[in-house]
């Protein structure tokens, strides 16, 4: 199961969230494994049946203003009652100051409170997309993903097939890499998004050459971090007795982490400019988003050909 310990979060998005810690740093041991967020105004008011402690515990302006409303004793029996619970930690919004019993008994309790100048509505929402981009599922798998045409490409296919070659010959022609040999896919909204391994930069091995760095010799116009993966393409070696797609009309689908996109399976072979096929393939899966498939256009002007001609040679035979 994937987690993120609540020190690593506090220190990779301390700035990005405005994060200051209220309780020791003792209290930072524990590990975030929920991607949701929960308001625990319930639980404070003693509520317990639906209570969400495993994920983060948002705390605005509401929640803030009623534990300050309450009595000195009763706020310290649901402060403790409340952290019982193995919570992992709680944010403070908008810079609020907490009563001095929640400190105290989060100390205790090994809870961590961190306090955000951010107001809560936003605060919300930029912790839902980070724990949502997190925590999506994701795999590695060997191959070279490009941006052509603003079609993300997935170049699959055995280890010497061509896949960098292909890529760079693309990249000369105008086209964009987004990372090559390793390909990490992540599952945003019901889409594949595709990005590099590693932070090096957009560095590419060419067989015979050695390491190439695109982004310096093509320009930083030839590179992108990430790009949402619409096609794939398996790259295989030319075989004469292999019967290919030749109209497209039958569509198949590679699935990745529950996710399907369509697949074409493109033979190699000498003298073949796969490069400029790669691109057809991207005007052509753009050309179907827009309504036009040419293969159904071209079966629907054929097949309306032979009826004309079966109409015209049946009536030649009447007379």
């Amino acid at each position: 199961m994937k987690k993120i310990s609540v020190k690593e979060f506090f220190q990779t998005k301390k700035i990005d969230f405005s994060l200051s810690l209220i309780t020791r740093p003792t209290t930072l041991d524990k590990d975030i494994t929920s991607e949701y967020l929960n308001r625990p105004g319930l639980a404070f008011s003693g509520f317990f049946e639906r209570f969400s402690y495993q994920r983060i515990q948002v705390l605005g302006e509401t929640e803030i203003t009623y534990l300050q409303s309450l009595k000195d004793e009763e706020l310290y029996n649901i402060i403790k009652e409340v952290f019982v619970y193995d919570i992992p930690c709680l944010i403070i919004t908008k810079g609020l100051s907490i009563p001095s019993q929640m400190e105290f008994l989060a100390n205790e309790m090994n809870i961590a409170i961190l306090s955000s100048r951010i107001s809560t509505d936003k605060l919300y929402q930029q912790l839902r997309k980070y724990l949502s981009d997190y925590f999506a599922p994701s795999k590695t798998i060997h191959g070279t993903l490009v941006d052509v045409y603003g079609v993300g490409i997935l170049l699959t296919g055995k280890s010497g097939i061509g896949k960098s070659e292909c890529a760079l010959d693309l990249v000369e022609r105008g086209q964009r890499l987004v990372t090559d040999d390793a390909v990490k896919i992540t599952v945003i909204d019901e889409m594949l998004m595709g990005t590099s391994t590693n932070d090096y930069g957009h560095f590419m091995e060419v067989r015979g050459v050695g390491l190439i760095d695109a982004a310096k010799m093509f320009g930083i116009q030839a590179v992108r971090r990430n790009k949402r993966m619409d096609v794939q393409i398996e790259l295989m070696p030319w075989k004469d007795n292999m019967d290919y797609e030749r109209l497209g009309l039958s569509d198949n689908f590679a699935e990745i982490l529950g996710v399907r996109i369509p697949i074409i399976y493109l033979p190699v072979s000498p003298g073949k400019n796969v490069s400029v096929i790669i691109e057809v393939v991207a005007l052509n899966y753009i050309l179907k988003r827009y309504g036009y498939d040419a293969a159904y256009e071209y079966t629907q002007k054929l097949q309306e050909d032979l009826k004309k001609k079966s109409s015209v040679k049946n009536s030649e035979h009447a007379k």
